[in-house]
């Protein structure tokens, strides 16, 4: 049971900040960094717009898959921790009414 902890991974949660690269509207052309946004980006207009807002969705996207695996995997940790915490509870009561048997049997005698 102690092994089922250590062999669930957390992926890192990828944060997505605004990204800032160019220095007019969304698509409009390359950035501040001296990169290219690609041919298409570099040609501005609404082709670069739509290029621009497709990668912001992507990026989206991608952001909500792992925030949704990463709460799903700590569901499943707390489920496990919960199981385990019964099982504890449980093995306490069955040590504390043995050692409660043990103590009434010495005192018969």
């Amino acid at each position: 049971m102690a092994l089922r902890a250590s062999t669930l991974k957390i992926r890192p949660l990828m944060t997505t900040a605004v990204r800032t690269m160019n220095t007019g509207d969304w698509g409009s052309g390359s950035g501040k960094g001296g990169g290219s946004g690609g041919s298409i980006r570099d040609a501005g207009g609404a082709f670069g717009k739509i290029e621009a807002a497709r990668e912001e969705e992507y990026f989206r996207k991608l952001s909500k898959v792992q925030l949704d695996d990463f709460k799903k995997h700590f569901d499943t940790e707390i489920k496990f921790h919960e199981e385990q915490i019964k099982i504890h509870q449980d093995a306490i009561a069955r040590n504390k009414a043995v050692l409660q048997g043990a103590q009434a049997q010495s005192g018969k005698k």
